[in-house]
């Protein structure tokens, strides 16, 4: 018997098939001094009762893309680690009831084949051809996706263990992890109940008992892993005599059916059926006093709970009348992990260093291939292939409590399917952080959205307008909000708006040495004192990072200001560069301010009316003043691109410095306007957007960001030697701004295809409608000889393919500045 490893260089704790499969890619990427733990059996929590459906589909750009190299993993895995898998590629049918299911099937299927898939939109006639027990008469249409079947988890699972153990890596079974200790140096030790073993890197790989496991790393700056727990049913019907005889003689299984407008899968098991569907009436487990989680739940299930599905196995049975031939053979109920949003923890612990997450799969078995593979660059690079800000586990900061996770865990499993449409806010889980003016605005009739859990007005409602979750369901720009965002633009065109903007995140950053670990940190250089840039960081490989403004108010002394959504993400990439011995500090202070943003050609006579501010400073400058006796930070800039100050308050301050500036603004056709309203303004200032715009999947110059870039300076700053490559050998794709021609019902959304001719050449970034230049906009990643003003392309909006034309690399709106300027 092999000895009990003391040493590692990764333990993974969780020995389901996302864990084992970030052991296998670590010992891909040669790292094979690993070790897993598993307390009972490979598989033993979420992973045996799985389903193993292997779907591709996601509307998810980053989900799509791990679940595409899933799928190709899993082709190849059993002939290379010789052991037989029962994987079955019988591809899958989405229903569609609605014309909206149908444009988000053709958008899906526009980002798909651009990976590489090859899914198809059919109509009901012909997906009935590849499913004869289908009733059709309703439908709007189908997508079939060639790809999709379903795969065996145990064996799945144990073909990845087997792989890892051929180069070198170890599992240890019925060896539970017992807890961590940290030591000075950022090393681990895990407790096991059979030794100890020291290891750099620990990885929570726990499934359902992630949240258990992450309380082990609250000493260490750890926080509760936002995470419930969720019943889901499936049941395995009886043989079926006519399934048996239809697939005797097509010598196939039936392809995987999902009505999704219904909410079930349902799909051929052996010659029987096997429905699972995602009920509206949905039950968490766990979660109250007297339903505590067991130490243990190892193959285990709970009792089963058939009458929460009646409506949804009475729909399939009319849609597959042959589904009601035959009795129930097996339930399966079992927990499966829902973060708030339904998308895993996949990336570094927020808070805790050498520290990662690979858990709360509610999809483990279709993704668990990709997400292996970017936990072991994670662990080993510090970055992954693509950008992965959705799965992120730094996209939620502290506003995760319990009351949130439950509330949005029965919302996302009850909508699995459903439809993310761009001005829809969903209900469950809001009100976590409230702008201290919260009050005010909502009476002025904010329609309010989250925003990393902060509450921002979207748009402002007057009576009569219909503010129902139902008018917001559509792919399709016009709804109740399109009079009332043209009227706050018009307003910030040609009078002044104020925005309450509380949630930007921000940092302190002063001392010693402050203003030189920034220059060796950014891209280029950094503001004088009494001035704000933008910053932009790279990772190893010139990537966009993240975009900061700084602030500087003295030689060492920064105020750094950047997105809401990037709170966590960004302090530790800062915290992370910082030297052992730096004499400088940086203090998260992003609860202890808030903002608005007062901007238009009558700002100015605004403030004068209302503040003790000099209001001759230029562009790009910041001071303190007075407003109405209180103190502000004034800050020149504006992202909705007119004349206009950020109004930086402390919390306790800002209702005061908010009826201030009304007060004054009454005389000078002031007017609040939403989060609508700045997104149309930014786009046609062509201001990029995080994680839109500005993520890892583009290089800091393919976005357009050379005038940020000093490859002169002295300082080694992270990406400089990709940078200076790239910019040797050429940029292959360029940022740029298009406006549809003749613009149809729809913008364009994030990540549409653009064509031209029958060659794919890029991808839109972000789009939407600009009230100013009365254009449809998208910004645009595409191929760079084609980034010249005037190329006339084609972008694919819900499967339609639309004219555009490439712009001029200067703002649509004002493009010398000179209103910004003013």
């Amino acid at each position: 018997m092999a000895e009990f490893p003391t040493t590692a260089r990764v333990v993974i704790i969780g020995g389901g098939v996302v864990g084992v499969s970030t052991l296998y890619h670590l010992a891909k990427k040669g790292w094979t001094d690993c070790v897993l733990l598993e307390k009972n059996e490979l598989t033993a929590g979420s992973t045996w009762h799985a389903a193993g459906n292997c779907p591709s589909f996601s509307t998810s750009w980053a989900v799509m893309n791990m679940q595409r190299y899933s799928l190709e993993l899993y082709k190849g895995l059993a002939e290379e680690v010789d052991y037989p898998m029962n994987y079955h590629v019988t591809g899958s049918i989405r229903l569609a009831h609605s014309k909206e299911r149908m444009q988000e099937f053709s958008r899906a299927m526009g980002m798909g084949n651009y990976q590489g898939l090859n899914l198809k939109l059919m109509t009901p006639d012909e997906a009935q051809e590849m499913y004869p027990f289908l009733e059709t008469h309703d439908l709007e249409g189908t997508l079939y996706d060639p790809d999709d079947g379903d795969i065996d988890p145990a064996q799945l699972t144990q073909a990845l263990a087997k792989g890892a153990r051929q180069m070198g890596a170890k599992i240890e079974r019925f060896c539970s992890a017992t807890g961590v200790t940290q030591h000075p140096n950022g090393t681990w030790t895990v407790h096991t109940e059979k030794g100890d073993i020291d290891c750099e890197k620990v990885v929570n790989a726990g499934g359902y008992y992630a949240q258990r496991i992450g309380e082990w790393f609250k000493p260490y700056g750890g926080r509760t892993v936002p995470m419930v727990t969720m019943s889901h049913q499936y049941f395995l019907t009886e043989e079926i005599p006519e399934l048996k005889a239809w697939t005797e003689e097509k010598g196939h299984k039936v392809p995987l059916l999902r009505d999704v407008d219904s909410s079930y899968y349902l799909r051929q098991d052996k010659n029987g059926l096997n429905l699972g569907p995602y009920e509206r009436n949905c039950k968490a487990h766990w979660v109250t006093p007297d339903d505590p989680q067991p130490d243990d739940f190892s193959f285990q299930l709970y009792p089963d709970d058939l009458e929460r599905l009646e409506w949804y196995i009475e729909d399939a049975m009319a849609r597959v009348p042959l589904l009601g031939t035959a009795g129930v053979g097996r339930v399966i109920n079992g927990p499966i992990p829902y973060a708030p949003d339904g998308l895993p923890l996949i990336g570094p612990m927020p808070g805790v260093k050498n520290a990662y997450e690979a858990c709360v799969f509610t999809f483990g078995i279709t993704q668990g291939g990709g997400a292996g593979k970017v936990a072991a660059e994670w662990i080993v690079d510090g970055q992954t292939e693509w950008d992965m800000w959705a799965c992120d586990p730094r996209r939620y900061t502290d506003y995760t409590d319990f009351d949130y996770c439950h509330q949005k865990a029965l919302e996302t499993y009850g909508h699995e399917y459903g439809m993310h449409f761009p001005h829809k806010a969903w209900p469950a889980g809001r009100d976590k952080k409230l702008s201290p003016v919260n009050d005010r605005i909502r009476a002025m009739g904010g329609q309010m959205g989250a925003y990393n859990g902060w509450e921002r007005a979207n748009w402002f409602a007057k009576d009569g307008d219909d503010t129902s979750i139902a008018a917001t369901e559509t792919w399709e720009r016009k709804g109740p909000w399109t009079p009332r965002v043209k009227e706050e633009v018009a307003a910030v065109r040609d009078a002044a708006g104020i925005l309450d903007l509380p949630g930007f995140s921000r940092y302190r950053l002063k001392g010693e040495g402050a203003a030189e670990f920034l220059r060796g940190l950014c891209t280029g250089g950094i503001p004088k004192v009494g001035r704000i840039n933008l910053l932009y960081f790279a990772d190893e490989r010139g990537r966009i990072l993240t975009e900061m403004s700084a602030m500087r108010l003295d030689d060492d002394s920064f105020f750094l200001i950047t997105a809401a959504a990037a709170q966590w993400h960004d302090f530790e990439w800062l915290r992370d560069h910082i030297p052992a011995d730096a004499a400088f500090t940086l203090d998260d202070v992003t609860t202890a301010f808030s903002c608005h943003i007062l901007t238009g050609p009558k700002s100015r006579a605004i403030l004068a009316d209302c503040s003790d501010a000099d209001l001759s400073l230029g562009w790009l400058t910041h001071q303190s003043a007075q407003i109405d006796g209180t103190w502000v930070q004034l800050v020149r800039v504006s992202f909705a691109g007119e004349l206009g100050w950020e109004i930086h308050s402390q919390v306790a301050d800002t209702p005061k410095v908010y009826d201030a500036v009304m007060a004054a603004g009454a005389a000078h056709g002031l007017q609040p306007f939403g989060m609508f309203a700045l997104e149309s303004m930014r786009l046609e200032k062509g201001y990029r957007a995080w994680k839109g715009d500005l993520s890892t999947d583009y290089t800091v110059l393919q976005g357009g960001l050379d005038r940020f870039v000093k490859l002169d300076k002295p300082q080694d700053f992270p990406g400089k030697a990709a940078i200076l490559s790239e910019k040797q050998s050429g940029v292959t794709k360029r940022f740029a701004t298009l406006t549809l021609d003749n613009p149809g019902a729809a913008d364009a959304p994030y990540m549409s295809t653009i064509w031209i001719g029958d060659d794919v050449v890029g991808e839109t970034t972000s789009g939407g409608w600009g009230y100013r230049v009365d254009k449809s906009i998208a910004l645009a990643m595409i191929r760079a000889d084609l980034a010249t003003p005037g190329t006339k392309l084609d972008i694919e909006i819900y499967g339609e393919r639309f004219a555009a034309t490439v712009q001029e690399d200067q703002p649509l709106w004002d493009p010398e500045n000179e209103r910004i300027r003013a």
